[in-house]
């Protein structure tokens, strides 16, 4: 018999796991229609929030290793969403900056927050419950980030 730590339903990770994996899917459409997947929106957010940053401060914002968004920065590259340039201050440094297409795509992915917070505050959570979730899950995400170091 498996002991009552043990059982899924128990478990913080698991409701936290499948949420993200729903919200994930329910951008997909809105996405699909910019041509870019929920990784690449993620690092759009942070570059339409602030233009000219290193890859290592894309990762940092995202809690990401350099060696997983690296590629994902090539793709996006290739897609002429941004460009990848070295720093004249630091050579090691690789400086990401929005092309034009990029910066145009905020302007097509503004209503989606809106649309899908819409359709999240319409069923059983209110608007107020949806962002005390969000902040304590901010809460959650700077306790596990002390614990890591």
């Amino acid at each position: 018999m498996t002991s009552e730590h043990l059982k899924l339903d128990n478990q913080l990770c698991f409701p936290i796991y499948a949420a993200s994996r729903l919200i994930i899917r329910s951008y997909q459409p809105y996405l699909d229609k910019l041509d870019i997947t929920y990784p690449q929106y993620l690092v759009m957010l942070v570059l339409w929030e602030k233009d000219g940053l290193t890859v290592n401060a894309i990762s940092k914002r995202l809690i990401l290793n350099t060696n997983t968004i690296t590629p994902l920065l090539q793709r996006m590259e290739n897609q002429n969403l941004i460009l990848r340039n070295r720093s004249t201050e630091d050579e090691r440094s690789v400086l990401i900056s929005l092309t034009q297409k990029g910066k145009d795509l905020q302007e097509k992915a503004e209503e989606i927050p809106v649309q899908l917070g819409t359709k999240l505050v319409s069923g059983k959570l209110t608007l107020v419950e949806m962002l005390d979730l969000k902040n304590m899950l901010y809460v959650l995400i700077e306790q596990l980030s002390i614990l890591e170091k």
